[in-house]
């Protein structure tokens, strides 16, 4: 569970904000023109409550970063959730030769695909793989 709130009808919990998130009509859909559009794309969820707004939070890193608009001042940070309908992974420090890539895969995706995308400049080895999930040291130097 993650510590704030991200998806409409969660919990905010951000410094304590008691509010549920909630989300903004999508308007101005161009999808049929050009997909996707911005409309379809744009982050709309927000807390009423506390006056937070996901379109004003920014990745950096692997990490979803909360950002006062007024004094562009970061309020808090949490890794971004992984995708388990495709191929996801958070990249980690691990020696400076190797680095840890773990995440999430779709059912029927083998080791070899997962791999093929993680493999790293001089191999590397499953620590982990089964059920979806994975941790890879991948060897760089």
């Amino acid at each position: 569970m993650s510590e704030f709130g991200y998806e409409a009808g969660e919990a905010c919990r951000r410094n304590g904000c008691q509010g549920v998130i909630d989300e903004t009509e999508k308007r101005g859909c161009s999808c049929h023109l050009h997909p996707p559009c911005s409309a379809c794309v744009e982050d709309r969820v927000y807390c009423p409550v506390c006056d937070w707004h996901g379109k004003d939070d920014q990745y950096i890193n692997d990490y979803r970063c909360s950002v006062d608009p007024a004094t562009q001042v970061f309020k808090s940070y949490e890794l971004r959730k992984l995708d388990p309908t495709k191929l996801d992974w958070h990249s980690k420090s691990h020696t400076h030769f190797s680095m840890i890539k773990e995440g999430v895969y779709p059912p029927g995706m083998s080791q070899a695909e997962v791999l093929k995308a993680v493999e790293g400049t001089f191999g590397g080895k499953f620590e982990h793989f089964g059920n979806g999930r994975f941790k890879y040291v991948a060897y760089t130097d």
